[in-house]
């Protein structure tokens, strides 16, 4: 039985439609991401998983439960990871996931779920006191303190910077391999790739592309790309002119767009063998998942 299923969903603001028909799986101990840009229904759609919205129509079921009526039971069962949360600041960490322990029947132990998400240092410390990775390590612990067999991130490393974002995607990892399930909100197509077992990507209501990272790379790629460095900012006078063709310089690096690799870096390497030319960094890629959501949600404006 799948932990979260989704049939026909929609739901409407002012008469304006929201969701139009939304439906996925999510299977037990995966992550699963929902993506979209801001206003394709992905935000009405995870409030009404988390119970905060009932639907138009369609049916919503999380754990087997209706998240609109199943009430305390529901609620003891999922964690929230909000895009913004308000902690009391003058609290310690260890006081803080202390307090939303007492929230739950059976909590996990304070002190276990402080070590997991890596506040074990900083337990002792004032909320005000820790920086913003610290934050949001300790908001995740907020999150999971109930023991909850599914977890909504919401846009979970906004803001951070680099390192803290990578120490919170292992702590992620840790908690799906413990066996959450996760539905997870990101801007961030590296964190998905990173994270996520499959996707989808919403615009206008509408769910428009879904599988994993790797599947919707194979279903939407349509060319591969060729890069190398330039010994100048132009290309050399005997560069083949075929080739040239489908050549676009920009500072210092020569990008060829190829549906089929093999005969362009045949002639590239053939090319670079007789003249000598240092091809040393040159890389073929698919395009990243980032072009690919690009390319699918486009620039219009989605429903809210």
């Amino acid at each position: 039985m799948s932990t979260v299923a989704v049939a026909n969903l929609t739901k409407s603001y002012s008469g304006a439609p929201a969701l139009k028909g939304v439906s996925f799986q999510v299977e037990p101990a995966e992550t699963f991401a929902l993506l979209g840009p801001n206003g394709a229904g992905k935000t009405t759609c995870l409030e009404i998983l988390e119970g905060y919205r009932t639907p138009d129509g369609g049916e919503a079921r999380v754990l087997d439960m209706n998240p609109a009526t199943g009430g305390r039971r529901f609620r003891e069962s999922i964690g929230l990871v909000l895009q913004v949360t308000s902690l009391e600041l003058e609290l310690t960490a260890r006081e803080t996931v202390s307090a939303f322990s007492k929230y739950y029947p059976k909590p996990l132990n304070v002190d276990e779920v402080i070590d997991i998400v890596g506040l074990g240092h900083a337990a002792a410390k004032r909320v005000k006191a820790l920086s913003g990775g610290q934050q949001r390590r300790l908001e995740i612990a907020l999150g999971i303190i109930g023991d909850p067999a599914v977890i909504f991130l919401d846009e979970p490393t906004t803001g951070l910077d680099p390192d803290a974002r990578r120490k919170i995607w292992q702590l992620i990892l840790d908690l799906n391999s413990r066996g959450k399930t996760i539905l997870l909100s990101s801007h961030y197509m590296d964190e998905v790739e990173a994270l996520a077992h499959r996707l989808a990507v919403m615009k206008h209501g509408e769910i428009i592309a879904e599988g994993s990272p790797a599947q919707l790379q194979d279903r939407f790629s349509d060319h591969a790309v060729i890069r190398f460095g330039l010994s100048g900012n132009e290309l050399p006078d005997d560069f083949p002119g075929p080739l040239r063709q489908l050549v676009e310089v920009s500072r210092g690096w020569a990008t060829l767009r190829a549906r089929d690799p093999a005969p362009v870096l045949a002639d590239l390497t053939n090319w670079a063998f007789r003249h000598r030319y240092d091809l040393s960094s040159i890389t073929v890629a698919r395009p990243s998942l980032e072009d690919i959501y690009l390319k699918l949600t486009g620039d219009g404006e989605g429903a809210r």
